[in-house]
């Protein structure tokens, strides 16, 4: 099913959508009307909350405004409306006669009584006019709708409004052809509405589809003729995206793209909550403490569970038939919007590829909460920043192209984009930041790699290492790892003789310098190892915390010496002069893993670092 397709069919799903021709629009004001067209009174219909919100109200249909002047029929902003504005305002008056002679021309010949008012008040209206007490500033570059006095509708929804909108209509369609996305003959859009919400793109709005240059034409098409989509069709998709970059429960920012999904199920229901499942999986806020935070935690528990092996049909058979789900990733691109990614297939697919990759980022030892989101694995390909103890990551500085290939191999279970380890290893060197996602992160680079690759290591028995590199394993081979579980030791031994307390750690200093050039960097470093720190922790003295007494500092200097001199007797002839992206990667899971597993009664006491972080 094509994109636009599936936009159509949501919205014929979607509960409280307006009919065709109308959209929901931010109205800040009602001008009330008596019936000879003198003003009644002015109705604010913001919020009265600090942000003062408009009120969302179902209106004919916004124009399609580029460069044009083009006025909405019976509300539009104050520059139409009065020909009122703040600022300058070089188009105002032009804006406002447009208004005026549209709408004097729409509603000639009219016999409504709400329709005369307004044509009668848009005769008598001088800008002139506009003033306190009846006419407040805070009226300039709202929206405005009308109504009688003597009732509550607005003008708009008035039986005869809506008669003459749907003539109106009628009168500026094209000629009928056939639909690309309905296949059926109606009148073609030629201008398409705009899409609103898309982070970064213009505020008042973008198009997904436009031709409006010479060089888009086609055959003499021009404009919406070169791709006929109906107007019926046209106002659904735009309609139904509009909604779903409206709703929190439907939307989410990965990095610099706008995310939007939505399941399609035969009842709502269902609907309902394969999207609660989505939002877990694509890492949507959820307000602490509210009845939907308990949900995805609950959700949560059971991601672990398919992870470990158990099939949706046991946990969701609601969700394992019937559902078809869809992921939608937009960007801005000047006044259009890009398609990022979209994606679409059953439900039962989305979770089983979502599972694959919960397995394959699964890494011991790991915190309570062993899934993270995917807004949280791209987040951690950004830059970060330790301030107070908390690691922040910028946001902006998030690759677009590369969060958007990132989601796309997490829900088809395919490769990870080439580039993404290769960045992670230089946003950990350069910031000195290796937290348990990032970390994670790497180790589902290599195994994903490894194992479209039939590169998997295998057990004696002949069988596939489908959990490689997930716990911690002193047998393996690798040398990379080996070599990591030996710089561990070496930070270990330093923590243990001078403390916690100290400004720089060896890992701050030459982390990322061991994990690249290993023969260079660990010989020296052992050496210093060696003569200094395993040499204080002998003689008896400690500045850690964690080291009782002289008695416990010796016997935590032998049992790190010992393993020590058993990882590099076994690895330091294969310590490389230059590692590879993937062998960096490794050597940095040997190391996490030696660091934060608990081996012996001689380090057991000591403190986990605060480097292992949870999910935003």
């Amino acid at each position: 099913m094509s994109l636009l397709s599936a936009l159509v069919n949501a919205y014929d799903r979607l509960p409280d959508t307006p009919p065709y021709g109308f959209s929901s629009e931010k109205i800040g004001f009602c001008v009330v009307l008596n019936a000879d067209g003198t003003v009644a009174e002015i109705v604010d219909l913001r919020a009265t909350d600090k942000k003062r919100s408009p009120k969302i109200v179902m209106v004919p249909q916004a124009k399609k405004r580029t460069v044009g002047i083009a006025p909405n029929f019976l509300w539009d902003k104050s520059a139409y409306v009065l020909g009122v504005t703040e600022g300058e305002g070089k188009r105002t008056a032009e804006e406002h006669a447009a208004f005026r002679t549209s709408h004097l021309d729409w509603l000639e010949g009219t016999g409504d009584e709400g329709l005369l008012a307004l044509r009668r008040f848009l005769d008598g209206w001088r800008v002139e006019d506009f003033g306190s007490p009846l006419w407040s500033d805070e009226l300039r570059d709202q929206n405005i709708a009308f109504r009688l006095s003597s009732e509550y509708a607005f003008l708009h929804d008035r039986p005869a409004a809506r008669a003459l909108w749907r003539r109106i209509g009628a009168e500026g369609a094209s000629d009928p052809q056939i639909c690309l996305v309905t296949g059926e003959t109606a009148p073609v859009a030629r201008l398409h509405a705009s899409i609103k919400g898309v982070w970064g793109a213009q505020s008042s709005g973008a198009s997904l589809i436009s031709f409006n240059l010479d060089a888009f034409t086609s055959y003499g098409h021009e404009q919406g003729d070169n791709a006929p989509i109906s107007e019926a069709a046209a106002f659904a998709y735009t309609t139904a995206l509009n909604r779903f970059l409206a709703d929190k429960s439907h939307r989410l920012q990965i990095g610099g793209t706008s995310t939007v999904f939505w399941a399609d199920a035969s009842a709502p229901e269902v609907a309902e909550e394969a999207d609660l499942w989505a939002g877990a999986m694509l890492g949507r806020p959820a307000v602490s403490g509210s009845e939907e935070a308990v949900a995805e935690a609950r959700i949560k528990d059971k991601l672990v569970t398919m992870r470990d092996g158990q099939p949706l049909s046991s946990i969701a058979p609601r969700l394992a038939e019937g559902v078809r789900f869809f992921v939608l990733g937009l960007a801005p691109n000047a006044a259009r919007i890009s398609v990022r990614f979209y994606w679409e297939d059953t439900f039962s697919t989305l979770a089983r590829n979502y599972a694959a990759w919960l397995k394959d980022v699964a890494l011991e030892p790991a915190p309570d909460r062993p899934v993270f989101s995917i807004r949280a694995a791209v987040l951690r390909s950004a830059p970060a920043e330790r301030r107070n103890g908390v690691v922040k990551y910028d946001t902006e500085k998030v690759s677009d192209l590369l969060a958007g290939e990132m989601t796309r191999a997490i829900l088809t279970g395919g490769r990870f984009p080439r580039a993404l380890l290769g960045l992670l290893l230089l946003r950990i060197r350069s910031d000195h930041v290796l937290d348990r996602i990032r970390l994670s992160l790497v180790k589902a680079l290599i195994v994903r790699d490894m194992r479209l690759e039939d590169r998997l290591p295998k057990r004696p028995d002949g069988t596939v290492m489908e959990d490689y590199l997930m716990h911690p394993d002193a047998d393996d081979p690798t040398p990379a790892r080996r070599l990591g579980r030996l710089f561990a030791l070496i930070e270990k031994a330093q923590l243990a003789a001078l403390g916690d307390g100290i400004n720089a750690t060896v890992k701050d200093k030459f982390l990322g310098a061991a994990a690249a050039t290993p023969g260079r960097v660990l010989p020296g470093l052992l050496l210093n190892a060696e003569n200094h720190h395993l040499k204080r922790l002998r003689n008896g003295h400690s500045d850690a915390d964690w080291i009782r007494d002289a008695d416990h500092a010796r016997a935590v200097a032998a049992g790190i010496g010992r393993e020590i001199g058993k990882l590099w007797a076994e690895a330091g002839s294969e310590a490389a002069a230059q590692h590879s992206a993937e062998e960096q990667g490794l050597f940095l899971v040997g190391y996490y893993q030696e660091k934060y597993a608990k081996h012996g009664e001689a380090d057991a006491e000591q403190p986990e670092s605060d480097d292992i972080e949870q999910e935003d």
